[in-house]
């Protein structure tokens, strides 16, 4: 049955991801089914998405947007097929019905639904975006962002304009690895876990542990510039796209409300910092994040109003140069 995250509750009214299927990958490795070569691939985003930004950030931080294609889709869900009621990202009808939205060129396909049932006909589950697309298989390579960073990390560095940028270094991979953990059930997931919850309980569980987790960045970030050091890391970048929708959409839409980013020094200037390092500005369209969220759910926001503000102007000055780096 077609399904999207905001299905994902249990009996208890919990939310609970389920994992990405398609998880194949780009290696270098002699007879890779999916070599790292120019211009064969393309990804898929939403710049409303957090999990595809992170990997829009990982291609523009390594200069990899001549070699790997990427469009992004509409903010607004929309009806995926006339036989169900399914509800997905959906590609707009031309270049100038959404700024920095585009049809799919490269498949005409109308729905990303459509290009999952491309790569798999029997296809069952959710679709989301990211995709790693390859355009000579006309399949997915792989859906989880988590893994297609790591790609563009390391396997693309023959075709990279920054290819010694190392933003999982051997010497910091095991304190990333538990940083990834815990800020992925704290805030990444947990939001969406405050957000869908459907019973007081869950939500009240989810929330605290929301902001237990936001205390424990406040208190690291008051001891060094990024979260896993003085030197800027793929857990920077997980941790930065949620963030960065926090006081504009969570704290509202997903009662992430307790207290707002901006009211914790450390991590509002944090926040500042990463969003002024070169690339990561581009990745961030608020007009898209707030259309999404507030566009895409029915059960949350029936009438699809979107709330003015903040407005926070992320490029102001941060004093985050305190802090070697």
């Amino acid at each position: 049955m077609a399904r999207s995250g905001i299905d994902e509750t249990s009996e208890s009214g919990a939310f609970e991801r389920t994992a990405s299927t398609f998880r194949s990958f780009v290696s270098r490795d002699p007879g890779s089914q999916f070599p790292p070569e120019s211009g064969r691939y393309h990804l898929y985003i939403s710049y409303a998405c957090p999990w595809a930004c992170r990997c829009l950030s990982f291609l523009l931080l390594k200069g990899l947007d001549q070699a790997i294609t990427f469009s992004s889709c509409h903010t607004i869900w929309g009806r995926t097929k006339e036989t169900d009621d399914h509800r997905g990202w959906v590609f707009p009808d031309s270049n100038t019905e959404l700024p920095r939205a585009e049809p799919d060129y490269l498949n005409g396909a109308k729905t990303v639904r459509e290009l999952y049932e491309i790569a798999s006909p029997n296809y069952v589950g959710k679709y989301t975006v990211p995709i790693l697309w390859d355009k000579k298989l006309k399949t997915v390579v792989n859906n989880e962002s988590s893994e297609i960073i790591r790609m563009l990390n390391t396997e693309f560095n023959g075709v990279a304009k920054n290819p010694s940028l190392d933003l999982y270094p051997s010497h910091l991979r095991e304190v990333i690895d538990e940083t990834n953990e815990w800020v992925f059930n704290g805030i990444n997931n947990g939001v969406y876990r405050c957000g869908f919850a459907r019973k007081q309980e869950p939500y009240d569980e989810a929330v605290n542990q929301v902001f237990e987790a936001v205390e424990r960045c406040e208190a690291i970030l008051g001891k060094q510039r990024y979260i896993c050091g003085n030197i800027f890391t793929e857990a920077d970048v997980r941790l930065f796209v949620t963030l960065i929708r926090f006081d504009e959409v969570y704290a509202v839409y997903f009662k992430c409300n307790k207290r707002l980013l901006r009211e914790y020094p450390n991590i509002f200037n944090y926040i500042k910092d990463v969003y002024q390092i070169n690339g990561m500005s581009s990745t961030v369209k608020m007009d898209h994040i707030k259309q999404h969220y507030y566009g895409s759910h029915p059960t949350l926001n029936p009438f699809g109003i979107i709330p003015h503000g903040p407005n926070i102007d992320y490029f102001s000055p941060h004093d985050r140069h305190r802090f070697s780096s």
